[in-house]
């Protein structure tokens, strides 16, 4: 029988790390025990017996700027847990560039997917899992991908007395990187293959021969009949590329656009689409801008942007924005370029 994908939305009674289910590290770890209490089993071995308690979750605005982060920079790998390596970027700064206040124009999540995720069980043994990370858009802050990836990597030579443990450790140390609690759920190996692929559906705005000579956005660029009976759409392209807020280097995405409203003119959209490859923002940045250009030159009263971006690092990054509810999140299959 398959393992089951564990969510930390279903945590049992049976965790090496007690406090799960609180979300915070330092309730969990004074001495960790599993099933001690039963008198089942001895003090758990894991290093966590020994680690200082983290503070609470933090919801201020964090002041870290990009050009901060370990991007671009010599970073050495650290093999032992070492939470602090998260580098958290308010969300506000670049929302600021786009006029948006406390009341956001949509509701979303970022979709992380870490496939370089690997720990010691407490004989030394290396398991791996795959890792999904759910962010609500609502959070204070992003985490910048190399300091995550960092992260993740410190679990390398980690003992851990079991999956619920690195787990719980995740969902603590997330939820302070963001500034709200994060959605977790990992794929250990027996259960690969449950994992899918597919692409995103929608009517395909790459057939377009449109000619091209900005690569900047232009959001006045855009076009819709305003004048005419409303539509309800789904267009999809493969053309987008923006490029990395700090390293200048490329990132590569598929969006779909889904929109109700006024007929949105689709070589004018495929334009401005293109006219991000040579932006520099970060994948969240990047669709927010997209969603609130299209909401203000277009006037849709349906909207919502999904990109699924190729991975970088072992992480992929898959914003989703939209101002109208289908009552569930966007798809997470992982695309072909994925």
């Amino acid at each position: 029988m398959k393992a089951p994908i564990l969510s930390t939305n279903c945590f049992s009674a049976k965790l090496c790390v007690v406090g799960a289910r609180s979300g915070l590290l330092k309730e969990a770890i004074f001495p960790v025990l599993s099933l001690a209490s039963a008198g089942a089993l001895a003090p758990c071995q894991c290093m966590f017996m020994r680690a200082a308690p983290v503070p609470p979750l933090l919801t201020l605005t964090m002041t870290n700027t990009a050009d901060q982060s370990p991007l671009g920079k010599i970073a050495p790998y650290r093999t032992q847990y070492a939470p602090e390596l998260l580098f958290s970027i308010a969300r506000q700064g670049k929302r600021d560039e786009l006029q948006l206040g406390a009341t956001l124009p949509f509701f979303g999540v970022d979709i992380w997917n870490a496939y370089e995720l690997s720990w010691l069980n407490l004989r030394g043994k290396p398991q791996v899992a795959i890792a999904r990370f759910t962010v609500p858009a609502d959070s204070p802050n992003i985490v910048e991908s190399k300091s995550l990836k960092l992260y993740l990597n410190s679990f390398n030579q980690t003992k851990l007395a079991n999956v619920d443990a690195l787990a719980a450790l995740l969902r603590a140390d997330l939820a302070k990187g963001f500034g709200a609690p994060v959605q977790i759920a990992l794929t250990l190996a027996d259960a690969f293959s449950t994992l899918k692929m597919g692409e995103l559906e929608g009517v395909l705005l790459d057939r377009l021969d449109v000619d091209i000579t900005q690569y900047m956005p232009q959001p006045w660029l855009l076009k819709a009949a305003s004048g005419e009976a409303p539509v309800e759409e789904i267009l999809v392209s493969h053309l987008l590329k923006s490029n990395c807020l700090v390293t200048g280097q490329p990132d590569w995405a598929s969006v779909q656009i889904h929109y109700a409203g006024p007929q949105i003119d689709q070589e004018s959209l495929l334009t401005y689409l293109i006219g991000f490859r040579q932006h520099n923002e970060f994948h969240e940045q990047c669709v927010e801008r997209i969603f609130v250009d299209i909401l203000r030159q277009c006037a849709p009263h349906k909207l919502a942007v999904y990109a699924r971006y190729t991975r970088r690092g072992g992480l992929d990054i898959n914003p989703w924005r939209s101002n109208f509810s289908t009552g569930q999140q966007p798809s997470n299959l992982r695309c072909a370029r994925q």
